[in-house]
C-alpha cells in the first residue's frame, strides 16, 4: 500500500477501497455489511479499545462512503460513536486560582459546574459544556483552556460540544472547509463520497453511449510523485473515464474573465476578492454579508471547465477530482448546480484506482498538455494573483492592480477587516481557505513543504506558457462564466 500520513488515512482508505470494489462487482448492496469485519478480523482490535467498537465505527464509516446522510445538506458530517476518544477537559481550574472572595467563575457558570474544596474552584467536568464563561471573568486567569483539535481548527466556530461531550457541526456556520476533517486525530469527522454514484455513472456511460470526464486539480501533481503525471492520466482512463481534462485550462480561462471584470469594475467597487476557493466564498456570505457584492462574478476554474467541455460535448458528464471537500457542496449551489456532475477528492480516487486493481506504476503515458503555466500554479497560494498580473502585463491593461494574498482563513480574516472599513492596503484580495492554497486541501492524500514546488515544477512542464495561447482555439466569448 503507498504510503499515507496516519492511520485515520489508511483506516479511511481501506473502507472506500472495499466499497468501491464491491461497487464495480455490482454486489455491494448484498455485502456491504460484510466490509467491518474483513478490515477489522479480530480477535484483536487495531485502534480501539476493543473489535467489537472499532467494527460499529467501520459500520459508520461504510455509511458515509455511501453517500452519508441524504438529509443532511452538508457535506462534512460526525461519526458519533468515533467521536469520544477526546477525553479532554477543555477548561481546568490550575495552581494560580485563589479561592476568591467574589467566586465570579462559579457565579458565571451557566450549568453549575463550578464547585470548591478548601477554598480552591474546581470544574466538574460531568455538567461542563465548556462554554468559557468561567474563564473569561477568572480575575487571575487561572483557568487554562485546552481546545479540542477540531474546534481548534475550525476558524468559523461552527463546531460545538453536545451534553453528551460529541462534536456538533451547525451548517449554518460550516463552509465545509474540511479542516476539521484533516485535524480530527480520531477520524471521526468525514466528508461524505460519492464514489458509489461515480462508479455507478461510469457503468451508465457505456449502457447508454455518453462520455464521462474527469477534471482533475492542478494540485494532483503534488499527490501522486511516485509516477508520472501521465501516467495517472492514462490510469484514470482505465477506470472508465473518456478523457482526462485539466481544470488549469479553467483557471486560464477565469484568469482571463477575471482580469477583464476587475479592471471594469474596480473604480465602482473599490475592492474585489477572488471567487475560486468555495470555502473562501462561503465565508464571505456567512460572515460579511457587506461584503457579498464585491465577491467576483466569475466562476470557479471547476465551473469553468465544466461548462467548457458541456459546450463541446452536450451529453457529457463531469466529475471533479481534486484534495477539496468545499467542492461537494460548490456543485450544488444555485446557478451552478448542473455544470459539475460530481466531486471525488483524492483519497477516493486512489481508493478507485486500488479497487480497480490499477498499477500506476505499470501504466502507459497518455497526453496532458491543454492548460498554461500560470492555470496550473492556481493550486498554490497567489497563484491566481500571478495569473491576473500577467494578464494585466500581456494585454498592457490599463488598471491599477494592488493585491492583498491571504494564506488561510485567519489571513482571509484580516483582509476583509479591513476591506470591511474601508482600509484595506489593497483593491484586490485573493483568498485561500487552505494554508498553502488547495495543495493544502483537507482530503490531500498528504501534506507537505514540498508541494508547492512540485505544482511549480508541473507548471513549467506546460507547453503553453502564455494563457492567450493556451485558450486562443476555444470560444470563451460564448461561455458563461457567471456565478
Amino acid at each position: 500500500m503507498r504510503k499515507f500520513e496516519n492511520d485515520v488515512q489508511v483506516i479511511k482508505y481501506e473502507v472506500l477501497k472495499e466499497v468501491s470494489k464491491l461497487a464495480m462487482e455490482e454486489t455491494l448492496e448484498e455485502k456491504y455489511n460484510t466490509i467491518p469485519e474483513k478490515i477489522s478480523p479480530g480477535p484483536k482490535p487495531r485502534t480501539r479499545c476493543c473489535v467489537y467498537k472499532e467494527r460499529a465505527i467501520i459500520e459508520e464509516r461504510v455509511k458515509i462512503a455511501r453517500g452519508g446522510n441524504k438529509d443532511n445538506e452538508n457535506n462534512i458530517e460526525v461519526l458519533e460513536i468515533a467521536c469520544d476518544e477526546c477525553s479532554i477537559s477543555r477548561y481546568t481550574v490550575t495552581e494560580a486560582c485563589r479561592g476568591c472572595l467574589a467566586k465570579w467563575c462559579h457565579e458565571a457558570c451557566p450549568v453549575g459546574a463550578i464547585y470548591y474544596v478548601d477554598n480552591k474552584a474546581y470544574i466538574d467536568t460531568n455538567k461542563c459544556i465548556e462554554c468559557g464563561k468561567c474563564k473569561n471573568v477568572c480575575p487571575y486567569n487561572a483557568i487554562s483552556d485546552v481546545m479540542r483539535p477540531c474546534r481548534k481548527a475550525c476558524e468559523v466556530n461552527a463546531i460545538s460540544i453536545d451534553k453528551d461531550k460529541k462534536a456538533v457541526i451547525d451548517n449554518e456556520k460550516c463552509i465545509q472547509c474540511g479542516a476539521c476533517v484533516y485535524k480530527c486525530p480520531f477520524g471521526a469527522i468525514v466528508d461524505k463520497s460519492y464514489v458509489v454514484d461515480v462508479i455507478n455513472l461510469l457503468k451508465e456511460s457505456k449502457q447508454n453511449d455518453f462520455n464521462v470526464y474527469a477534471a482533475i486539480a492542478p494540485a494532483i501533481s503534488s499527490q501522486f510523485t511516485h509516477v508520472n503525471i501521465r501516467q495517472l492520466v492514462n490510469g484514470i482512463k482505465l477506470l472508465g473515464f473518456h478523457d482526462v481534462v485539466e481544470v488549469a485550462l479553467g483557471a486560464d480561462i477565469v484568469a482571463s474573465h477575471e482580469t477583464e471584470e476587475f479592471s471594469k469594475e474596480i473604480d465602482k467597487k473599490g475592492v474585489i476578492t477572488s471567487s475560486c476557493c468555495p470555502a473562501f466564498v462561503s465565508y464571505i456570505e456567512k460572515n460579511y454579508p457587506e461584503l457579498k457584492e464585491n465577491i467576483s462574478g466569475s466562476v470557479s476554474p471547476m465551473i469553468a471547465v465544466s461548462r467548457l467541455i458541456k459546450n463541446i460535448d452536450k451529453d457529457a458528464k463531469v466529475v471533479f477530482i481534486g484534495p477539496c471537500t468545499a467542492k461537494k457542496g460548490e456543485i450544488n449551489r444555485e446557478g451552478i448546480k448542473g455544470s459539475t456532475d460530481y466531486v471525488i477528492t483524492f483519497e477516493e480516487l486512489t481508493a478507485m484506482l486500488d479497487a480497480a486493481e490499477i498499477d500506476l506504476k505499470k501504466c502507459n503515458e497518455d497526453l496532458l498538455d491543454n492548460a498554461s503555466f500560470f492555470g496550473r500554479i492556481f493550486a498554490r497560494s497567489g497563484g491566481l494573483t500571478e495569473a491576473i498580473k500577467h494578464v494585466i502585463e500581456e494585454e498592457r491593461i490599463d488598471t491599477e492592480f494592488n493585491p492583498v494574498v491571504c494564506d488561510g482563513l485567519l489571513e482571509c480574516k484580516k483582509a476583509l477587516n479591513m476591506a470591511k472599513v474601508n482600509r484595506l492596503k489593497g483593491n484586490f484580495i485573493e483568498g485561500m481557505a487552505c494554508k498553502g492554497g488547495c495543495i493544502g486541501g483537507a482530503a490531500s492524500v498528504h501534506h507537505g513543504p514540498k508541494d508547492r514546488n512540485e505544482v511549480d515544477k508541473y507548471g513549467k512542464l506546460a507547453i503553453e506558457k502564455k494563457i492567450k495561447d493556451s485558450i486562443r482555439v476555444l470560444n470563451i466569448d460564448k461561455l458563461n462564466l457567471d456565478r
